[in-house]
Parts: structure tokens; sequence; C-alpha cells
């Protein structure tokens, strides 16, 4: 059983966004909460394994959230997934380095939803590739020659496919681009992570873009 709760300002998004998440049978919604203060109190009492968050509300917004949950180990078990009306704004990047685990469109289908929660709460992240190469159009330009640890120890193949990454491409669609297995894709991009301590793909993205590890546009 998946455990999520809800962080939105709006009840009807939340009353929504539980109804979606318990029609199915593995998932459970663990509580909803209207603002960040609340969000990080229910998740201090329920330790949810994904959480759904609103990237703007009043008071506290997603942002400060999440460098609050970063900051807190005890919240460490949580997976954050940014569910948003904007698929392009200046927090997007902004949740990316404080930790957030993916990004959804609210006006999503509800399969992509719950599939979002089920790719999170499994380890992976999940970044469209809409949002992933907006990101890097305002980002990117102003993006690189940041240190980044573990940089200088990729070999050439995992630099590149660091940079495919941050496209927001699968693995499998790695693959079909350079007509290699996903499983060769899949090695270099784990080798990367560990020699970058990128804790998942979407701070992969983040140490990307800090160290110009991206594609030409």
């Amino acid at each position: 059983m998946i455990r999520v709760a809800v962080a939105d300002d709006q009840a009807v998004v939340r009353m929504g966004l539980r109804a979606l998440i318990e029609r199915e049978g593995d998932l459970e919604c663990v509580g909803e909460a209207a603002d960040g203060a609340q969000a990080l109190r229910l998740l201090r009492d329920t330790r949810p394994d994904v959480l759904l968050l609103d990237i703007r509300m009043p008071g506290m917004d997603g942002v400060e959230t999440l460098r609050a949950i970063a900051a807190d180990p005890g919240l460490s078990g949580t997976r954050i997934v940014v569910v948003t009306t904007f698929a392009v704004d200046e927090y997007v990047f902004a949740a990316l380095q404080a930790g957030a685990s993916g990004f959804v469109l609210k006006d999503s289908a509800p399969d992509e939803l719950v599939s979002a929660i089920r790719v999170v709460a499994a380890g992976e992240a999940l970044l469209s590739p809409s949002i992933t190469r907006k990101v890097i159009g305002l980002f990117g330009r102003h993006a690189g020659a940041e240190p980044v640890a573990g940089v200088e120890t990729l070999t050439p193949r995992e630099r590149e496919l660091v940079a495919w990454v941050a496209t927001g491409r699968s693995n499998e669609e790695i693959a079909g681009e350079l007509v290699i297995s996903p499983d060769t894709v899949r090695t270099h991009v784990s080798r990367a992570m560990v020699k970058l301590h990128a804790r998942d793909r979407a701070q992969l993205v983040v140490f990307a873009m800090r160290a110009g590890l991206v594609l030409p546009t």
C-alpha cells in the first residue's frame, strides 16, 4: 500500500485528489493540508510515502515547504510530487533544487496522476519532457561553469547520457535516440548518479544544468 498525503490550498482540488487516490486499491490517502505549515505537521504525524504538493500556497509556499522537508532528516522517506497549474514559472527550477522528485500538471489525465504517484513511490523521478525542456530553456542559458562535485570523474559516455537525462527523456527514449540498449543507458546513468551523489533522476537534472551538461539547442 502506497501512503499518500495531499497539500493544496484549494479544498476542491484536495477533494478531487483524495477521491482519485482512494479509488485505487494500492493507494491510501493519509491526510490533507491547506498550506505548508499544515503539510509539515501532517508529514511528521503520518510519514507518508508520497506527498502531492501545490507549489503556490498562501503563507509557506511549495518551495519553502520543500526546503523545510529537506532540512528534516525524519522526513527523508517522503518523496514529493509537485502538482501545479503552471507548466513554466520561476518556482519550477527552485522546486527541483529544493528536492522535488517530479512535476504533474493539475489538468493531467487521472491515470497520469496515479502513475506519477507509483513511479515516485518506486524511487524514480517524474519529469515530463515538456516541463524539463522549458526549464532548460529558461535556466539553461544561465547554467554551467558551476562546480558540481564528481563531474570530473564522469566518463565521456556518462557525461553524454547525463546531458540526455536533462532533456527529460526516459531511458528507453534515450536508447532509441542513440541506438543502444535501455540497459546500457540505465547502467551509465546509475553510475553517474553514484559519482555525483544524486539522490534521484530529478537531482541529476539539476546537477546537469549547474555543470552545463546540456545538449545544444
